[in-house]
């Protein structure tokens, strides 16, 4: 597993800076190409809602590009906030690795 300091970019930061700034897209004009309330693309764009598959889905739809492409943005920012949160870490160091498989 890739460790680094660098906070991955968010969801919220790749949305807003690459796809809607330059598009010129206002919170409610994706809310309603994406078919979603306001509140629900505020919030991805603040980073209080994470992207599920389904939103994965609506957003590659609208833009054009893959569902894989905004979970992996999703995991990236997921797995580096469990690495560097001090009580996950205590959380997976307390976890003990299995024998080899039968």
């Amino acid at each position: 597993m890739l460790m680094t300091k660098r906070k991955p970019a968010t969801v919220g930061e790749i949305l807003v800076e690459e796809f809607m700034r330059p598009m010129g897209l206002t919170q409610a004009a994706l809310a309603e190409a994406m078919g979603v309330q306001r509140k629900h693309v505020n919030e991805l764009c603040n980073d209080r809602r994470t992207v599920t598959a389904a939103t994965a889905l609506i957003l590659a739809r609208v833009f054009g590009n893959s569902p894989e492409f905004w979970l992996n943005v999703q995991r990236r920012s997921d797995l580096w906030e469990a690495m560097n949160s001090p009580r996950e870490r205590k959380r997976i160091a307390r976890a003990k690795p299995l024998g080899a498989a039968a």
